[in-house]
């Protein structure tokens, strides 16, 4: 009797222990990437928000489709951080280039009021019907007061790229002029709008979502477009993390810190006309009050370090989620609108507690020490 063995029905238990251990150091490897992803934290900071929320406000997820839109607690977080994220955007990247832009408060207020007091309105009546009219065509009061905001990313680009002033210093100076310009303006008073298509900025709804949302998207995509597909994020990474060997290598720092600048002021100005349309007037002594905290926050919670160097737009705009989501937390729960300011307060130590070398390395000292004696005891 003839036995034939076949080599392909025989398996070798040397070749499959080694491919299983390979698959599970590729598996561990895997898992070890997600777990040090830059975007992890804050989409976890974000998921235990939301999950808070959902024990603690009745009807958090509920959404409801009416007068043609969705209505919900989630559509008004959506709705209110659209300002946010656009700030943050503009300060990731001036944050990227070791900067610092304290002054986006300001422009918000700014371009807000001259928006404002371009289109004003004026109701009036015909066959009962009521008809609402601007002083100028809204598109080139939107132009007006784009102009404006731009100017003020032209001033303080100015003063950083040209005059070498320090980032906190220029823009402090347009953080105290800029807010004080926007009340001469007004008069300190609050300038109403009564143009209804002005109103759909940042109240209006697109295919059942608040049109601010669409705004922010783009804009997002649009950046994300150029740091990706040009060199522009590879040269902003550069001059953050070393500006003199970037200017050595032939980039031109001074024109792409000019350019940021300008940015970021570029996207406080439409948050402005957000805001502005939102409450349908203008508030120069309230908008933007206090947003340069909010969007400097939302930019270190998405993982862009405040020393200059990588930045995550990603993380900026998940950040500006977080703060808003705080915030309606905050409020829905009753607690006093001052506990808001100290919770954030506390948010941004310890950010900056987790970016410190000096920190982190006592951190490991500890453990590494608490680790060893442990192992000398055994």
């Amino acid at each position: 009797m003839s036995v034939s063995l076949n080599s392909d029905s025989v398996s070798d238990p040397v070749s499959d222990s080694g491919l299983q251990s390979g698959a599970g150091l590729r598996s561990a490897a895997r898992l070890r990437q997600l777990l040090l992803h830059p975007l992890l934290r804050p989409l976890a900071a974000l998921g235990l928000l939301l999950a808070l929320d959902f024990f603690m406000i009745p009807g958090f997820f509920r959404l409801e489709w009416k007068d043609g839109h969705l209505y919900g607690s989630l559509i008004d977080i959506v709705n209110r951080a659209a300002p946010l994220i656009l700030t943050a955007l503009g300060m990731t990247l001036v944050i990227a280039t070791r900067g610092i832009d304290i002054s986006v408060g300001a422009v918000v207020a700014i371009a807000g009021t001259v928006a404002a007091l371009l289109i004003g309105g004026t109701v009036e009546m015909h066959n009962g019907v009521p008809e609402y009219a601007s002083r100028i065509p809204m598109v080139w009061a939107i132009a007006a007061a784009m102009g404006a905001a731009i100017l003020c990313g032209v001033w303080n680009g100015f003063l950083v790229a040209t005059l070498g002033l320090q980032p906190i210093i220029a823009t402090l100076i347009l953080m105290v002029g800029g807010r004080g310009l926007a009340q001469l303006l007004t008069d300190g008073q609050i300038v109403t709008v009564y143009y209804k298509p002005f109103f759909y900025i940042g109240s209006g709804y697109l295919f059942g979502l608040p049109f601010s949302l669409f705004i922010a998207v783009g804009v997002f995509f649009v950046v994300a477009l150029l740091m990706r597909k040009t060199a522009l994020g590879l040269f902003i990474q550069t001059v953050g993390i070393n500006p003199v060997a970037a200017r050595l290598a032939g980039i031109r720092t001074a024109a792409l810190i000019f350019f940021v600048y300008m940015f970021c002021s570029a996207c406080a100005g439409v948050a402005g006309l957000m805001i502005s349309s939102n409450i349908k007037s203008a508030d120069a002594n309230n908008a933007g009050l206090l947003l340069e905290l909010d969007a400097i926050l939302a930019v270190t919670l998405g993982g862009t370090s405040l020393a200059g160097g990588k930045f995550s737009l990603v993380g900026s705009a998940i950040g500006a989620l977080i703060i808003q989501a705080l915030t309606y937390t905050i409020y829905s729960m009753g607690v006093p609108p001052e506990v808001n300011m100290v919770v954030k307060s506390m948010v941004v130590f310890a950010v900056c507690l987790s970016q410190s070398p000096e920190f982190r390395g006592l951190g490991s000292e500890m453990f590494g020490g608490a680790s060893r004696s442990r192992t000398v005891r055994k």
